[in-house]
């Protein structure tokens, strides 16, 4: 059976699951949960990304289809995690960054690669850059295996700065945008000589 999800822009009323997010079983591959004052910083910063111009970035609530409901209407959707992307420089490059947090009680359901798949494909339709990157720790298999999953290429491990300040052996992933192409009418102009 496929996985399906649907990505929502991250709003002011998200703040209670970047509280479940912060939680020690989803904070333990990325330092531990953050202060009351840091986690209020983030859900600015989330709502602010989300308001900007699409190819600036994006978070995302993911929200989990049951089977036989139409992803358009609303339905009986649940939120299961979040999804994002964001620019940034990497050795001199513009890229964007992303990242993903699916909630324990999800976990193990493709959910994951639902969203980062679902994600890809608004960076595609969006995006300004040409390839998006992860990296998950090195001690952190399964976020490996999303990447894996969903189509990104391993390029090495890397020392990754998370949180800021911290060096983390991670894993570096990358995957490269392919923007659809446009077709263009035939019997148009030719040059003349």
């Amino acid at each position: 059976m496929e996985t399906r999800v649907r990505l929502e822009p991250w709003s002011a009323g998200d703040f209670w699951l970047l509280e479940r997010k912060n939680e020690p079983a989803m904070t333990r591959f990325l330092g531990g949960p953050e202060t009351p004052a840091k986690l209020a910083d983030r859900q600015r910063r989330y709502e602010a990304l989300s308001a900007r111009e699409p190819a600036a970035g994006r978070m995302f609530r993911v929200e989990r289809i049951p089977a036989g409901e139409d992803p358009g209407t609303g339905g009986r959707a649940e939120s299961v995690g979040s999804v994002g992307f964001w620019e940034r420089e990497w050795r001199g490059e513009a890229v964007y960054e992303t990242g993903w947090g699916i909630l324990p009680e999800f976990q193990g359901q493709g959910l994951a690669v639902a969203a980062l798949t679902e994600l890809l494909a608004h960076v595609r339709a969006h995006g300004s850059r040409d390839s998006v990157h992860a990296f998950p720790g090195t001690d952190h298999p399964a976020s490996n295996a999303v990447c894996r999953r969903a189509g990104f290429e391993y390029l090495g491990d890397v020392d990754f700065e998370y949180p800021p300040g911290v060096p983390h052996p991670s894993c570096h992933w990358r995957h490269r945008v392919e923007r659809p192409r446009v077709e263009r009418p035939r019997g148009g102009l030719t040059p003349s000589g």
